[in-house]
This record gives structure tokens, C-alpha cells and sequence, in this order.
């Protein structure tokens, strides 16, 4: 661990979720969770494509990356999504058939929820 690399890492581009139905997949992050979809091109190593969704105005995107035997869907992803208000956007979702969790409202933690898409993957949402 001694020496630093001489070049840093300088952010964080792209976060990879695993999906069974790259259309479904598009269906969801950009229709119901309204994100934009900023690429989507053929890759015929995947057994698929390389889409990239993100809110509008992020840097960092989520891949929705073909799933495989051994980066299978329905993971925990480990994504915190942030919104400007979690309960509002908690009971929309709701509302829209979305599997949402509880809303938590701990003291001094942010309000925030769970979501899974149609892959069972989950998502955080925090305020």
C-alpha cells in the first residue's frame, strides 16, 4: 500500500446494474423514474447493448448492462439515487405499481426509501 499511483482516479462515470430486458429496463429507468437515456449502442459482447441512463444534469450513469451467470439481476446495487423530496416521490411511485420499501425518518439521517426495479434490482433513495 505504500505508493500513491501517479495518476487519480478523477470520478465515478458509470455504475453497471444488471437486467434481464434491456427494453423493460429503458422502460422503467427513463419512464418511470424519469432519467434520459444518454447512449445506447450495439455490443455484441454482452449479448446486448451498452445503455447508459442518468437524471438529467448528473455526471455519474447507470448501465443497464445485459445480466449473465455471473452477474446475474436482482442484486443489491449499492446506488444511492438523491431527490428533492423522498416522501413525495415515494407515494408517486407507489402509486405507479413501483416495489417500494418503507419510507425511513431516522434523526439526523436524510429521509429514504428502497426501490427495486422490474429485474429486482434495489436502489436508495435519500433526500
Amino acid at each position: 500500500m505504500g505508493e500513491r499511483v501517479s495518476r487519480a482516479i478523477t470520478g465515478v462515470r458509470t455504475v453497471g446494474v444488471p437486467v434481464a430486458d434491456q427494453e423493460r429496463a429503458i422502460a422503467f429507468y427513463v419512464g418511470v423514474l424519469g432519467m434520459e437515456k444518454r447512449l445506447d449502442l450495439p455490443l455484441g459482447r454482452l449479448g446486448g447493448r451498452w445503455i447508459e441512463v442518468a437524471p438529467a444534469g448528473a455526471g455519474t450513469t447507470i448501465a443497464l448492462v445485459p445480466a449473465s451467470p455471473g452477474a446475474g439481476a436482482g442484486v443489491e446495487t449499492g446506488v444511492r439515487l438523491s431527490a428533492a423530496d423522498a416522501a413525495a416521490l415515494h407515494e408517486e411511485l407507489a402509486a405507479r405499481g413501483v416495489e417500494v420499501g418503507e419510507l425511513l425518518r431516522w434523526e439526523g439521517v436524510p429521509p429514504m426509501f428502497t426501490l427495486r426495479d422490474p429485474d429486482g434490482n434495489a436502489l436508495t433513495v435519500v433526500e
